[in-house]
């Protein structure tokens, strides 16, 4: 990890007032870890949309079960795709619906293209990716 360096920030006092108030509301402890949080957000996002580099996620699906063999579908697609789901868990969210959360990790293109086809497969009626960093080269 490299040296902390100070830089100073000129921003409108209205902007500084909302910043100060969301900083408030997220209970960071000051403006530098906020700020920290914005950058590495940004290189986060900046990654994600680097060709195919590796990434992780979670997938979240919501799905009826007694949907016609829907279960077993999503299982098969799953299985082609294997080399890039770390877990899976499902819960019984109440008699008819699930909901299925996979961790995934590997290239980004590989990511996408299955979280895609899962997501598309009748019979699901919610399904969610949200992308993260491996955290290789983020400070």
């Amino acid at each position: 990890m490299g040296k902390t360096i100070r830089f100073g920030v000129s921003l409108n006092s209205d902007l500084l007032e909302q910043f100060d108030s969301l900083c408030e509301e997220r209970s960071y402890p000051n403006r530098s870890e906020a700020i920290r949080d914005l950058i590495r957000s940004v290189l986060v996002e900046k990654e994600q949309q680097e060709g195919d580099r590796d990434i992780a996620g979670v997938l979240s699906l919501v799905y009826d079960h007694h949907f016609s063999d829907l279960a077993q579908r999503l299982v098969e697609i799953q299985h082609d795709e294997h080399d890039v789901i770390l877990t899976t868990m499902h819960v019984h969210l109440d008699h008819h619906n699930c909901l299925e959360v996979l961790i995934l990790k590997g290239g980004g293109e590989a990511i996408r293209r299955l979280s895609d086809k899962l997501i598309s497969t009748k019979g699901v009626k919610h399904g969610k990716l949200t992308l993260t960093t491996t955290g290789q080269g983020l400070a």
